[in-house]
């Protein structure tokens, strides 16, 4: 019988014990800039084909030569990594191209990714000396989600993406880049596609209930655009309490976009929800929680019935949705100005070898 890739000890024939197999080490890999709930169901899947999950996190400098300039600095990256459940270890500084090396030094038996292809800048899969090595694995990419698709949607989030008009300029301008039509989208949500099902909260989910000697902790808010600002949060929340057991609410879309602004959820309840789960310090999670916390919603979790239970936790990150949104729009305009100098630096240099022939066909003619 098979567990998590590695099969069970079955009894010797002297009748005792085998025994127990070494455990299965998995290597993922990748940017995980703007960590989603795609990321974590990719890293959920890998530590489901094996026992101990290490994941390579690249640094600034690598992600700025092969795909441009990161949103999150790799600090931030580690952490927010880190944060994931189903992650046991992280490894700092991961070369971009997955090699054989990298998983012998770090003791892993195959690396996974997701069904979709990665290049290198000179446009080669890096993951090709892995594969030919048979020490490659596959997991089924989330459909609906991407980091392209949630820049897509903050960059056009005070545009008509969010309005029920006929597209404007900007949307058509950026809609065949973000692969998503200005018809089909929630009023809320600008562009997002994703359809959530209850296998995949049960995926999530933890399923486990508080115990007697639990500290039982509630927290509510948007938590849109998973971010580090919220990591930071509700790990201060988790040291509040030797056995924690931290209750996240999720604001309704609706409320959100109440007290936010016609703009916001970037993330709809469903996506916000298993970005919420996928977090290590939370336990539980209350969908379409309410804004204002009432006696009924403590008493639903057996809170205790007194009073000054209230804490304000500071998480000691300034780092916001419109923090992000910002950088997002600022490496946006970095990345196109970049793009226009070497656009016009490859075009000078094309008329500098057109007036090279040129010159050398007319002194070839006067020969």
């Amino acid at each position: 019988m098979l567990r998590n890739g590695a099969a069970e000890a079955s009894p010797s024939p002297a009748g005792g014990s085998a025994a127990a197999p070494r455990p299965v080490r998995v290597w993922c890999d990748g940017c995980y800039d703007m960590v989603h709930y795609g990321h974590s169901n990719q890293l959920r899947q890998a530590r489901a084909m094996g026992d101990y999950l290490i994941v390579g996190v690249h640094t600034d400098e690598e992600i700025a030569k092969h795909k441009g300039p990161p949103v999150f600095t790799q600090e931030e990256r580690y952490k927010m990594v880190q944060a994931i459940k189903w992650v046991d270890e992280i490894a700092a500084q991961a070369p971009y191209v997955t090699t054989l090396e990298t998983l012998d030094k770090y003791n892993c038996d195959f690396c996974v990714h997701g069904n979709d292809i990665t290049l290198t800048v000179d446009g080669k899969d890096t993951y090709e000396e892995v594969k030919a090595a048979g020490r490659y694995r596959e997991c089924n990419r989330t459909q609906g989600v991407s980091t392209t698709d949630l820049v897509g949607r903050m960059l056009l989030m005070t545009k008509a993406h969010h309005s029920n008009i006929d597209e404007d300029l900007d949307y058509r301008k950026h809609k065949d880049n973000f692969g998503k039509g200005p018809k089909g989208h929630s009023p809320w949500t600008g562009v997002s596609q994703f359809l959530q099902t209850s296998q995949k909260i049960i995926q999530f989910a933890s399923g486990k209930e508080p115990q007697p000697g639990d500290t039982i902790i509630y927290v509510a808010g948007a938590f849109d655009l998973f971010h580090i600002g919220h990591v930071d949060f509700l790990e201060k929340v988790h040291l509040l309490a030797e056995r924690p057991y931290i209750i996240a609410g999720l604001h309704f879309d609706q409320e959100v976009n109440r007290y936010k602004g016609k703009n916001y959820p970037i993330m709809n309840i469903h996506e916000r929800t298993l970005s919420v789960l996928a977090c290590r310090y939370v336990s539980e999670v209350v969908i379409g929680a309410p804004y204002a916390v009432t006696a009924d919603l403590l008493d639903h979790f057996k809170e205790p019935k007194r009073r000054g239970i209230f804490r304000l936790v500071d998480s000691g990150s300034n780092l916001t949705t419109d923090l992000i949104v910002q950088r997002i729009i600022k490496n946006r305009l970095e990345f196109e100005a970049r793009n226009q100098k070497k656009e016009a630096k490859e075009l000078a240099v094309l008329e500098a070898m057109k007036k090279m022939e040129e010159k050398e066909h007319e002194t070839g003619l006067q020969s």
